[in-house]
Formats: structure tokens, C-alpha cells, sequence
């Protein structure tokens, strides 16, 4: 089962919960056979987890809070991150007092204040952390605050090993995640994290995959997760010989849980690996920066079959292919990489894989290096899933923060909504026009008379699919310190069926 299944499972299952969408009506005897379309209705609770930032001292963590505005989610709603292995502050989430005052930490129950309360929708909220002890965060949200709520992670490390600048988004709980680009080279330092927001045990799988297919590990198998807790597992004890591009797999045989790597580079600086999307025939990457140096594309084929795909680079300009990379053959369960260097020539560009014939479902990821010498520094960027209605990035600054939009099919139409700002400010859109086979890194707005941080929401208005990315960079020392966040689809709402009761069931 896939996440957008297990995601979709979990929505419908939470507006039964409190709508009741099964009416117990009478059934219909107007002999009509027309059934109703499903109605398209606000999630009414989201969980995200956070993983833990840093084992470095020097750590400065930030934590950025948004919900978008939405249309039919009431009046009440709660939302609350808190540190792993601790209960809310009152010991639940209640979805109708939006106005309860902030968690106290009494220092009698050891119950934790709550690191952020959301209080309402179209503004941010932010919170901050210090050091290598900062825990894993568990996020619940309900109500009018559940559709679209987006968390953004971005820790700033200044020197030391991983130094850089390292943002993930924090994610909702599943029980399946493809990691291609994680390595156990000597120089990489990289770890699965795996955190459980529920009231029992989760138990894992991680399998690891080079460039010759399966490696052998007993120790990866049936990893315990205490409830509302994070294991952080060093992908190296696992297997014995170093390997320099990987595909992590993280199935869970029981619960469920949010996984994410942290990679770490002694030279190249670290960052977030996210989960690419789930297996496909076609995957966009999205974003690459204009001036990376070096960018590496690894690839994964998850079944018994090869797959052969075409390589080509979504520039502003229109689709191009990289010379000597123009197509990739990946054999069945084994991780292929390819160098592309520095591939977009100090433009926009996106990369676009697709089947050279029959579609073989892959996943993959690229690593993306930008600055020379040893003022380099590394992000990565995981094949993502189109914006179909709605994706937010949140924890954009003044300056800094770059918008890619790609529309690899026709061209599309855009919304961006820059939200009011999280000290104050007035919430600014634009439209864009993003030509078929091409990239735009866009000038996002900014909220008029901005103070804090913002949030950025992408909404499709017409055309093709659009996939986006948002890079945020924060310079430091001559190091280009920077980290990318894809946007895939927030999925604030939900399919719910107009359901009858059918009595004529009973006479069958």
C-alpha cells in the first residue's frame, strides 16, 4: 500500500469519525441511477513528525508553523508540536478550544510545554532550538488548522562536520519510504530516522541496495520504535563494506512511522535526504540551482524488471539533453548514478525522467553541490509528486528564498500566495505563466511591510501538471549554505462519497 493510499485511508476515516459521512437516510426510490460526484471536503486531522536536528553542539534550529486559509473547516481547530516521548502539556489535542491558553510546564508531571501552538489559519508561528540535545517533534493538527498544515525544519550549523544549512519538511507518518542517494562512503556520515507518533510500538525494515543490487544485513531487520519515540540508525553498522551511492528501503511490519536520512559530508557539508515519491515510470526532479557545480542523479528500479530511461533537463528555454547522459539503464533491484556535473550551465533547470519504451516503475534523487573548494556545500532533491491543487513552503525570509515551477508537459498557469509574515505584514500574490518543457526559477512576492518569516503556497489555476521546489540559502564564511524542499501536493482535502443506507441488501 502506498502513501497516498494509506494518506487517503487515514482522511476518509477522520471526516467519518467526526461528520459521519454514511447517511442513514432512507434510500432514494426515485429509480434514478445517477449517482452523485464525491464531495472534495478539508481533512479535519493531520499528524507530522520532525526528526531530531543535530548531534552538534553548534546547532541553531528554527521551526516554522503554517496552515493556509481554507473554505468549509468551521471555526474550532488545535495544533501542537511536542517533543518525542512526551504528552501534550494536557495530555490531549482538543479540536474545539482554538482559543485555550499556551501549555505551561508546571515542573510536577513532567509534561512538556508545547514547542508550537498554531493558533489560526494564514499565519505562521515559529519556535526555535539549541544544540545536539534538541528531540524529535510529534505534530498533531485538527480542525480548520488540519488542511494543508505544513512544519519546516532548517537548522543552521556554522563549522564542524555537516556544517551547512540543513531544512527538511516534517512529514506525515506511513509505512513505506525509497531513499536513493544515501552512501556509507568514508567520508559520509548518514542516518535513518525513524520516528513513531503512536500510542504502541512500531516495528521496521531498512534494506539497503548498491550498485550490485540486495546487501546482506541481519542488523536492519525489525527495528523497535517505542511509542512517541525516534530511532536514529547509522546506515554504515549495517552493512560492512563502504558504498558510495545507495537506495535506502524503510517498510514497517507493524504501526507506522515518519522516516528521513540526514546526510553528512567532512567536506561537502549535509542536509535532509526527503522520501522520493513513490515508484513510477516518469519522475520530474525539480529545482536544480542555476549555479550548482556538481549535480549526481541516482536511480533505483524497485522490480523484477530493467528500466531504460531518457534523460533530459527542463531549462527555461525548453527541454535539453545532457551530452553523454542522454538515456540511463538501471537493472532490476540495483542503484545506477550518473555525473551530470555542473549540467545547468547557470540556468533554471529541472530534470525529467522518462521510459525510453515499455514504463518500468523507478524512484530516484539527485545530490546537488554548489561553491568550489572547500567552500562547498550539498543539498538533495528527490523525485516529487505534481502540485495538484495546493503545496506550501514555509520559512521563506526577505532574501534568500528562489521558487522553481515546472511544467513538463503544457504549459500551466500558477498562483503563488505569499502568507503575512510571522511578526507582522500583509499577505501579496502573483500570477505566472510557466511554458510546456520548461523551468522558471520565479521572483516569489513578499508580504508588504514583512516582519519573520513567511509562507509561499503554489496553486495550479489551469494547464498541465506543475511540480515545484524552493531553495533557502543563507551564506556563511564564503559557504554557499543552502537546502531544497520539493512541494509536492499538501493534500488538504479529501474524496468523501455520498453514501446511502441500501435496506435491499437485507433481502438478498
Amino acid at each position: 500500500m502506498n502513501r497516498t493510499t494509506v494518506s487517503l485511508i487515514a482522511g476518509v476515516a477522520a471526516l467519518a469519525a467526526v461528520t459521519g459521512f454514511a447517511s442513514m437516510s432512507e434510500p432514494d426510490t426515485s429509480g434514478s441511477d445517477t449517482a452523485k460526484a464525491a464531495a472534495q471536503l478539508p481533512v479535519e486531522r493531520t499528524s507530522l513528525l520532525c526528526p531530531a536536528p543535530s548531534t552538534s553542539d553548534l546547532a541553531e534550529t528554527a521551526y516554522t508553523s503554517f496552515t493556509p486559509v481554507a473554505e468549509g473547516t468551521g471555526d474550532d481547530g488545535t495544533a501542537e508540536l511536542t517533543a518525542a516521548g512526551e504528552e501534550p502539556a494536557d495530555g490531549k489535542t482538543d479540536a474545539n478550544d482554538a482559543n485555550k491558553d499556551d501549555k505551561k510546564d508546571d515542573g510536577k508531571d513532567g509534561k512538556e510545554k508545547a514547542v508550537l501552538t498554531p493558533k489560526e489559519p494564514g499565519k505562521p508561528v515559529t519556535g526555535e532550538a539549541s544544540g545536539a540535545e534538541s528531540p524529535a517533534l510529534v505534530g498533531t493538527a485538527e480542525g480548520r488548522l488540519a488542511p494543508g498544515w505544513t512544519v519546516q525544519q532548517t537548522t543552521e550549523i556554522p563549522a564542524g562536520s555537516g556544517r551547512g544549512l540543513l531544512g527538511t519538511n516534517c512529514t506525515a507518518p506511513d509505512t513505506e519510504f525509497w531513499f536513493p542517494g544515501a552512501s556509507t562512503a568514508k567520508e559520509r556520515t548518514d542516518y535513518a530516522h525513524l520516528t513513531n507518533p503512536d500510542d504502541s510500538a512500531a516495528v521496521a525494515d531498512i534494506e539497503l541496495y548498491g550498485k550490485d543490487g540486495a546487501l546482506k544485513s541481519t542488523v536492519g531487520e525489525g527495528i523497535q520504535i517505542p511509542p512517541h519515540s525516534s530511532e536514529a540508525v547509522l546506515l554504515s553498522t549495517l552493512i560492512d563494506e563502504p558504498q558510495t551511492n545507495l537506495t535506502v528501503h524503510v517498510t514497517v511490519r507493524s504501526g507506522r512511522v515518519a522516516a528521513a536520512v540526514q546526510a553528512i559530508d567532512d567536506q561537502l557539508g549535509g542536509d535532509w535526504l526527503g522520501p522520493s515519491t513513490d515508484p513510477a515510470g516518469s519522475l520530474v526532479l525539480p529545482g536544480i540551482p542555476k549555479d550548482a557545480t556538481s549535480v549526481r542523479l541516482v536511480a533505483f528500479a524497485p522490480g523484477d524488471a530493467d528500466a531504460d530511461l531518457k534523460v533530459r533537463l527542463a531549462s527555461p528555454n525548453g527541454p535539453i539533453t545532457p551530452a553523454g547522459n542522454e538515456t540511463l539503464h538501471i537493472k532490476a533491484g540495483m542503484t545506477a548514478a550518473i555525473d551530470l556535473g555542473d549540467v545547468t550551465r547557470g540556468e533554471a533547470g529541472s530534470l525529467m525522467l522518462t521510459p525510453t519504451g515499455r514504463p518500468t516503475p523507478v524512484v530516484a534523487a539527485l545530490k546537488v553541490v554548489r561553491g568550489k573548494g572547500d567552500k562547498q556545500e550539498t543539498a538533495f532533491i528527490p523525485a516529487t509528486a505534481p502540485v495538484s491543487t495546493r503545496a506550501t513552503a514555509a520559512d521563506n525570509r526577505s532574501k534568500g528564498s528562489t521558487l522553481s515551477l515546472v511544467a513538463p508537459g503544457r504549459a500551466a498557469k500558477v498562483k503563488v500566495t505569499a502568507s503575512a509574515g510571522s511578526g507582522g505584514g500583509t499577505a501579496a500574490s502573483k500570477t505566472y505563466t510557466i511554458k510546456g518543457g520548461t523551468t522558471q526559477n520565479v521572483e516569489p512576492p513578499v508580504p508588504s511591510g514583512l516582519k519573520g518569516t513567511y509562507a509561499l503556497t503554489v496553486e495550479p489555476q489551469s494547464g498541465g501538471p506543475v511540480y515545484a521546489a524552493r531553495m533557502l540559502e543563507a551564506a556563511s564564511g564564503g559557504v554557499p549554505m543552502f537546502t531544497m524542499q520539493t512541494l509536492p501536493d499538501d493534500r488538504g482535502t479529501v474524496e468523501v462519497p455520498d453514501a446511502a443506507q441500501d435496506l435491499s441488501v437485507l433481502q438478498k
